[in-house]
């Protein structure tokens, strides 16, 4: 062979596989970062080895993470001069212990103190006998066995229940009859049979492996690999805002399996520190990043502090955890930059990235929470921001992290803080708005903003909006990221429920009557939860309203007191007018992913919205007119009537109201589908004279249906299902046409 000189790592590399028969595109050969794995063998090249134990310990380094993540270790290996065409092979069995260490940063880096046990065999493969020595090595495919214990568990599983997917949990570890890691049969060249006790932590990690989970890939991503990658361009154009000459650091207290950080590059990944407070999670940190981040923490298994599924000393909330040296050595350094990069949890309507038992209490009472109670006050009346947990890490953020004008949080999150908690006063650069439902939850919108450390007080930002087309495939690697609009944040300052709530309590008000469930019907009080009752002449129906955002039980329109927390008032005869439009505000149809979580309810405008009679009106028709106004008639168990007053039937307040108003045609056409729908309700079986009917009883008592043979829904009166119908679809054009634009107008909507 001749003696080639090369100029680059990666040209002698590729000239050595081809020369030796090594095919890259048919052979899993550049895995786990390596130079290449294959047969058994280790490469790691070199232009010129100068030391040769420097290079070793880089190939050592290799080893510990390939036992990490779950990939046989092999015996051999080979450290080459390219441009000596040298070989030096060492017996990687005689590394044992070192290989069964974790260790952190480049494999490249900080690689003196390695003992050199045993000399290597030196080949010169430019040389015939050498090449014919080289040939050998890559055909033996020998393993040296290792260890398992809890820092591979993990990865080991992965890849038994990837190579058999129908196994079952205790197919790999079975304490009773054996199971694949006390008698390897699959791995029988490649790890050494478990014989230790099984202690708690190991019984967690494999208590976590459930059969659903271990199917897929362990540490799948909790963020889509799409919106990852894009969230990493907010991160690298923080990166340019660090100083020459500074160091930096990319921050992720709250890091999960890593789904974030899996879009960085190694070089990036060499500035990061990641936590995670789930112990399961800690462990699929070490298999996927163990040798590629700056710091896990805690940095080793025999540092964490295990406690029932959780790393005690890993809680970001905890005090503990902002003064942990090995972060606060970057954050009192003024000449390192600090970059959190984060997708804190988060409990709203819509979510499933919640902490959920003992341990979310627990976190709810951390020094954080404490902190952040003592220090922050909302400003919005009402509010308790710290029974959220994201609201207690983007404080602490700000707070202990982030010093200096080069500092920037990346920040995953309903765009809830901003809006309406006033977490965030600082300069706005740039933001996305991404769908939920990728992240395994429903749709709906979750923002990643790049807040620049410097104090700006801002009402409004705009994110660009992002869908993925998944192209019809489980395959997430050609997911394609699509930008569809801009949408504008506002700033809300007052709830409905602070200014609009009618909080009167009248003379003849009496402590009685009965509760009604969500569905309108008469329900047993929820003791712990639900208001006392009131019972008056003038109280026709009780408005429930939650908050400022939409989810299923925010808005309840029934006749008497909800049975549900205390979030609601009563509509007497002389006030409905003039609240029904909270009603309508709470209807607004969220049709597009990228309007939820984003739209609030607000009282921002004040009682403007009081002084358009057209737009009292318009309210008033669509809520007596709505499906979702579910007031009915009904004789309570207190032997009283309660008539139905909001609708358009019989002698009620409603129809006499509605007489009082100017109509324009829309209107008239309304009434008169309506009219229509009451004309078929009378011919129904079970239609009463005695109740007042409204769209939402005539649909539950009267629109009766029942299946045909082919499990088809056959509606007895399809002539009443169909006005219905009219109505449904009429009412919502009306609503987009004289309701919608004059929500935004007033700011009952923002």
């Amino acid at each position: 062979m001749p003696n080639n000189i090369f100029t680059t790592e990666r040209e002698g590399q590729l000239h050595f596989f081809k020369n030796f028969g090594i095919k890259l595109d048919e052979n899993n050969v550049l895995i786990a970062n390596t130079d290449g794995v294959y047969n058994g063998n280790i490469f790691e090249f070199k232009l010129s080895i100068n030391n040769t134990q420097q290079v070793l310990f880089q190939a050592i380094k290799y080893l510990s993470r390939l036992r990490i993540t779950g990939n046989p270790v092999p015996k051999n290996i080979l450290l080459i001069s390219l441009n000596q065409t040298k070989v030096y092979v060492f017996d990687s069995g005689d590394y044992f212990g070192e290989i069964h260490e974790i260790y952190y940063g480049g494999a490249s880096k900080n690689n003196d103190g390695l003992a050199i046990k045993n000399q290597p065999i030196e080949i010169d493969y430019s040389m015939g006998i050498g090449a014919d020595k080289v040939l050998k090595l890559l055909k033996e495919n020998n393993y040296t066995k290792i260890r398992i214990n809890e820092d591979c568990i993990v990865g080991w599983a992965e890849k038994f229940y990837r190579e058999n997917p129908t196994a079952k949990k205790g197919d790999f570890l079975d304490d009773k009859d054996g199971g694949e890691i006390r008698k390897p049969i699959k791995f029988k060249d490649y790890i050494l049979p478990f014989k230790e006790k099984t202690n708690i932590k190991f019984k967690y990690l494999m208590d976590k492996l459930n059969d659903n989970l271990i199917k897929k890939e362990l540490g799948a991503f909790f963020t889509p690999p799409a919106y990852a990658k894009k969230s990493a361009e907010l991160v690298r154009k923080a990166i340019k805002l660090v100083p020459k000459d500074n160091d930096y650091i990319i921050l992720d207290r709250c890091a999960g399996t890593g789904s974030l950080e899996s879009e960085l590059s190694d070089e990036e990944l060499e500035h990061t520190i990641v936590s995670t407070y789930e112990y399961y999670e800690y462990k699929v940190l070490l298999e996927r990043f163990n040798g590629r981040v700056r710091h896990i923490i805690p940095p080793t298994d025999d540092n964490v502090e295990f406690s029932a599924g959780f790393v005690a000393n890993a809680d970001a909330l905890s005090e503990d955890y902002v003064n942990n040296e090995i972060i606060k050595q970057y954050i009192d350094n003024p000449k390192c930059t600090v970059i959190l990069f984060e997708n804190p949890p988060y409990s709203d309507a819509s979510g499933d990235t919640i902490e959920t038992g003992k341990s979310r209490n627990v976190r709810k009472n951390s020094f954080i929470a404490t902190e952040f109670k003592n220090n922050f006050k909302s400003k919005m009346k009402g509010m308790v921001p710290s029974k959220e947990l994201a609201n207690l890490f983007i404080w602490s953020g700000f707070k202990y992290y982030l010093r200096q004008p080069t500092d920037s949080y990346i920040l995953f999150s309903p765009v809830k803080y901003f809006k309406n908690i006033g977490l965030v006063n600082k300069t706005f650069e740039l933001g996305f708005a991404f769908n939920r439902k990728f992240f395994h939850a429903s749709p709906s919108t979750i923002s990643c903003i790049w807040w620049h450390n410097i104090d700006k007080n801002q009402e409004n930002f705009t994110l660009h909006a992002f869908d993925i087309d998944t192209n019809n495939t489980l395959d997430v690697s050609d997911d394609k990221i699509i930008q569809i609009k801009d949408i504008i944040i506002r700033k809300c300052y007052k709830s409905p429920n602070e200014v609009y709530f009618d909080r009167r309590i009248l003379k003849e008000d009496i402590a009685d009557g009965v509760w009604c469930g969500a569905d309108g019907y008469e329900a047993p009080r929820q003791k712990s939860t639900a208001t006392e009752n009131i019972y008056n002449k003038n109280i026709i129906a009780y408005l429930h309203l939650v908050g400022l955002m939409f989810n299923g039980q925010a808005k309840n329109l029934t006749r008497t007191t909800i049975n549900l927390r205390k979030n609601g008032f009563y509509l007497r005869n002389d006030n409905y007018l003039e609240k029904l439009p909270l009603f309508a505000a709470k209807l607004y149809p969220q049709e597009k992913w990228y309007q939820k979580d984003v739209y609030f309810t607000t009282a921002d405008g004040g009682d403007r919205y009081t002084k358009d009679k057209d737009f009292l009106k318009s309210c008033f028709i669509f809520a007596c007119l709505s499906r979702y106004n579910k007031c009915i008639s009904f004789t309570g168990s207190d032997k009283r009537f309660y008539k139905n007053e909001l609708c358009f039937n019989a002698k009620t307040l409603a129809s006499e109201q509605l007489g009082k108003f100017k109509l324009n045609s829309d209107e008239k056409e309304l009434i008169k589908i309506w009219e229509s729908v009451l004309a078929e309700a009378r011919k129904t079986k079970n239609y009463s004279k005695k109740l007042s009917y409204g769209p939402y009883q005539i649909e539950i008592e009267l629109n009766t249906s029942h299946k045909d043979d082919n499990d088809k829904t056959v509606y007895d009166y399809p002539t009443l299902n169909g006005e219905l119908e009219n109505l449904k679809k009429k009412l919502k054009a009306y609503y987009a046409k004289y309701i919608t634009q004059k929500l935004f107008e007033y700011e009952l909507l923002k």
